[in-house]
């Protein structure tokens, strides 16, 4: 009997979701099911996509520990995405609702696929290299406002500064 409880829940939450998504705003459906569910799988590479950024300023390394220390969805296994993989969910035409500002900030839009909920620009675990070919002191981050890399922030300077976590290899 609680097999088909549980199912039963199963299939209410589902159909929850599917009901929000058709009753939203025209461009709302997706960002609704997408914060509900807490990530997003990419279809064309099959990464899966935290729903949101971690919320505040945080450095490089406080970045990638973040998306170490992330437990969503029943997996462990978050990394704080590389240049490449922020580039590829970027898209001119999407507009997803984040919040920028200080604070709490204000309501914004970002150019992201998946609806996902962004507040400020993005960190990738690309650290650049010296002349020598070692990690260097630097690293990119990605701005889905205005759809561009930014290379050579210092690890240290977080102010604007978020992560962004995904899984899975992209294959």
């Amino acid at each position: 009997m609680k097999c088909w409880a549980k199912f039963a829940a199963l299939l209410l939450s589902v159909a929850a979701i599917q009901a929000s998504a058709q009753s939203a705003p025209e461009g709302q459906g997706g960002a609704q099911e997408t914060q509900i569910r807490g990530y997003w799988i990419d279809p064309s590479t099959g990464l899966m996509w935290a729903g949101k950024d971690n919320g505040k300023d945080v450095s490089w390394n406080k970045a990638m520990k973040y998306c170490r220390d992330l437990r969503l969805a029943g997996y462990s296994d978050w990394r704080l995405a590389t240049l490449g993989e922020l580039e590829g969910i970027y898209d001119k035409n999407a507009n997803a609702p984040g919040r920028a500002g200080p604070g709490t900030g204000r309501p914004f839009t970002f150019h992201v696929k998946g609806n996902l909920f962004l507040t400020g620009n993005q960190w990738s675990s690309t650290r650049l290299e010296d002349d020598r070919g070692h990690p260097s002191g630097y690293a990119s981050r990605f701005d889905f406002n205005e759809g561009r890399v930014f290379n050579g922030d210092e690890l240290w300077f977080h102010t604007n500064k978020r992560a962004l976590c995904v899984r899975g290899s992209g294959k």
